[in-house]
């Protein structure tokens, strides 16, 4: 019989062992849902009565709220648009025109000692948890082939699925034990949601909050005023329908060659 190559080898299916399942697998899921569920009680006991800046957050959402604007600026009108803009970069009674009333981030942890007290509160429940886990899941389970995929992918996900497996004969839909970790750290929040109710596990709407407080008012106000008044508006829609006039023109050509040249063949 000849010898398997390396392209043989890589689309054999692999048998996984059912002890992996037992003692990887379920192990791992078990263990970031529990460290979710103290997570989740353990900031509830550091969460305190923040005093909220309305000032700084009408101007951080203002900035926000600008930028969805330019991003999806072709799906406006042209009037729509220059009222939008009008409102944001008048050079009077712009929202970016004004300077802004929010104090710099040095300023507002000098008259709020608290405020850099929470944030170490909440980089400690986000960053000490992760850090443990990790280490225990790299430590203990690492190199184990936990599971596959139902669907064929390509080798850019090959580093996202395979972390702690230098193995390129591989197939990609496989899925590693320390990448197993990583897919439950993201893919947990909607069943930490139904579960706990209130998700304050959030990472990402965390670190959007920090960034937003620590956020340079008056910088952003310039570089979003910048880029909306260089911003060279087209709708979108018009253009769309162009395009499909001319799709249109150009079907109803080669169908009326087409049947020319059918009725020519009868002839």
């Amino acid at each position: 019989s000849r010898p398997r190559t390396r392209a043989h080898v890589a689309m054999a299916d692999l048998r996984l062992d059912g002890d992996i399942r037992n003692w990887v697998l379920i192990p791992i899921t078990i263990a970031m849902f529990l460290v979710g569920v103290v997570r989740h009680n353990f900031g509830k006991l550091l969460k305190s009565d923040a005093k909220v800046d309305l000032k700084a957050l009408r101007e951080a959402q203002a900035v926000i709220r600008a930028e969805r604007v330019r991003n999806n600026a072709g799906y406006i009108q042209s009037h729509g648009f220059r009222q939008r803009r009008h409102f944001f970069c008048h050079e009077t009674t712009g929202v970016f025109s004004k300077k802004s009333e929010k104090l710099n981030p040095q300023q507002q942890m000098m008259s709020d000692p608290s405020m850099m007290t929470d944030m170490l509160k909440k980089n400690l429940n986000m960053i000490v948890p992760q850090m443990l886990t990790a280490g225990w899941v790299n430590f203990f389970f690492t190199g184990f082939v936990v599971g596959k995929v139902p669907f064929p992918l390509t080798q850019r996900f090959r580093g996202m699925l395979q972390r702690g497996i230098e193995l390129n004969s591989l197939d990609v839909s496989y899925i590693s034990s320390l990448s197993w970790y990583f897919l439950n750290f993201f893919g947990l929040r909607g069943v930490f949601s139904l579960c706990l109710g209130e998700n304050t596990l959030d990472d990402a709407q965390a670190m959007q909050q920090q960034m937003a407080m620590g956020m340079d008012t008056n910088k952003a106000f310039g570089a979003v005023k910048e880029s909306l008044d260089m911003l060279q508006h087209e709708f979108l829609l018009h253009v769309a329908e162009g395009r499909a006039e001319r799709l249109l023109r150009t079907l109803e050509r080669g169908s009326a060659a087409a049947d020319a040249e059918a009725l020519a063949r009868r002839d």
